[in-house]
């Protein structure tokens, strides 16, 4: 994680953002979270919105935070490069599985400002957005996660239970908290049913047929197709 906050990100706005626009970004926001409202007021971003727009607002100030943020560490590997987000059933449990990972992270590191970007979990997973629609979806109704009206992603109390609680249970889970954001490492999903467990299995897994032999050594599957007379 940055040591820093990324003023860009929370800001939603690129690096190369002109003066102008940093400054109305600031006053739309400002007005959306200042404390005195009382329906979006939030007084803990609206003190690392101040904090940004201090620092991006002033040149030098700002020269120098970008050159900080320059010099941090390169880009982790995306998790795709190690966990299997292709399988059918397998891939989409390890995507809900890494979704929590990382949003895990970021309010571990930043509590007050927990959220994510749909851009950011797509460039950290390295998977494209348009196949996280059902993951996010089922987390979000388990109430794992929240997502904002602007996309952004938060990892509520219960994401943080289950993700605490589970660990020990599910190998990937543990791989992707040891490994941060995208230590090189290998193997790939180990079951986590943890994700789909509810009183009423949302995924269940098909029939094994049974075998009947007859008589003559032949052998039919029970519940293949109807009875047949003899």
């Amino acid at each position: 994680m940055m040591e820093i906050p990324d003023y860009y990100e929370f800001l939603q706005i690129s690096p190369n953002a002109d003066p102008d626009t940093i400054h109305r970004v600031y006053r739309f926001l400002a007005v959306r979270i200042h404390p005195d409202n009382p329906d979006t007021g939030d007084a803990q971003k609206f003190f690392l919105l101040t904090q940004a727009y201090d620092v991006l607002s002033n040149p030098e100030r700002r020269a120098e935070y970008d050159a900080t943020r320059k010099n941090e560490a390169s880009p982790p590997v995306p998790l795709s490069t190690w966990v299997d987000f292709m399988d059918n059933m397998e891939g989409e449990l390890n995507r809900r599985l890494a979704l929590l990972a990382v949003l895990y992270f970021q309010r571990r590191a930043n509590p007050y400002a927990p959220e994510v970007s749909l851009l950011d979990i797509e460039r950290r997973m390295g998977f494209p957005r348009d196949y996280l629609e059902f993951t996010a979806w089922y987390l979000r109704n388990k109430g794992y996660i929240t997502r904002a009206d602007n996309s952004d992603f938060t990892l509520t109390v219960e994401g943080v239970d289950f993700v605490e609680a589970q660990r020990v249970n599910i190998p990937v889970l543990d791989k992707l908290l040891t490994a941060g954001k995208g230590a090189s490492t290998t193997g790939g999903a180990a079951a986590p049913k943890a994700l789909t467990s509810s009183p009423t299995p949302i995924i269940v897994p098909p029939p094994t047929p049974v075998d009947v032999t007859d008589g003559n050594g032949a052998s039919e599957g029970i519940g293949t197709h109807g009875n047949d007379d003899a």
